[in-house]
């Protein structure tokens, strides 16, 4: 479906990391009120681009600013040549997220992450608690589900086939195999298995919004499920019939909606 939104001016900035460039872009509404802007956390092989027209109709909905920016080693960033550590959930909320925010001149904002990037986006709550306004998650996991492992083990045996690959070399380029292996992977390593955001949801103490799609095959219900119980701020659980995994793809007015609908139900 198309959203039918007047789009607002979007500027791509970069950021200098120690350990590389980092590729943001923003989208400033015309009539921008100076709320506090919403960062985009993408997924596991997500970046900028695949976000697509959604940060655009949800800066002219919300009349917010909207920042989405490649994690390190996706998209337009500086690739990696590290393997992704143990605890790279909580790993960017401490090494990257910081200096996002000092480049950037961020101080309050809205934490929106989709898939592993809502996991990233709890743990960016979660530490800067004073300055998040409000934590929106979309298909997050709160633990490795077999349902999810399970899907992931079957993303990689469909990926050794070249052509689904070359999906991924078109948004990634030459770092496509890092990408997904940094998914894959980690994910499946044994180590990650005891892995959840258990702990840290009780210091997240802003307004949440869970969205889950009710057939989403990296994870069931549980997880928006516990981030409502778990988190210390008024929570908002919404499970969305007939969606699958990408809810901001496929159901895309929806969740502009239901994310203009949530931030203006705060406190000013």
């Amino acid at each position: 479906m198309t959203l039918h939104v007047k789009p607002p001016i979007s500027e791509d900035v970069w950021i200098d990391h120690p350990q590389g460039r980092i590729f943001a872009r923003i989208w400033t509404p015309s009539t921008d009120q100076r709320r506090s802007p919403i960062v985009l956390f993408h997924d596991s092989i997500g970046c900028v681009e695949l976000w697509r027209s959604f940060p655009a109709a949800l800066s002219a909905v919300t009349q917010r600013r909207v920042i989405a920016y490649d994690r390190l080693g996706f998209g337009h960033s500086a690739p990696r040549g590290d393997k992704l550590p143990i605890d790279f959930v909580a790993d960017e909320a401490k090494t990257y997220f910081p200096i996002i925010r000092e480049q950037l001149g961020l101080r309050k904002f809205v934490a929106f992450g989709h898939s592993v990037g809502g996991g990233m986006a709890v743990n960016c709550a979660a530490k800067f608690a004073a300055d998040c306004d409000a934590l929106i998650s979309e298909s997050a996991q709160v633990f490795p589900e077999e349902r999810t492992l399970q899907s992931i083990s079957n993303a990689r045996e469909q990926f050794k086939d070249d052509k689904e690959l070359e999906r991924l070399r078109k948004y990634h380029g030459a770092k496509a195999k890092w990408v997904l292996d940094a998914w894959t992977e980690s994910w499946l390593h044994p180590e990650f298995a005891s892995w959840s955001l258990a702990g840290v949801l009780p210091q997240v103490t802003c307004p949440v919004l869970a969205i889950h799609g009710i057939h989403d095959e990296y994870g069931s219900t549980v997880h928006p499920e516990m981030i409502g119980k778990l988190s210390r701020g008024p929570s908002h659980v919404k499970i969305l019939p007939d969606t699958y995994h990408v809810p901001h793809r496929e159901r895309p007015e929806l969740i502009v909606s239901l994310a203009s609908e949530f931030l203006a139900s705060l406190s000013p």
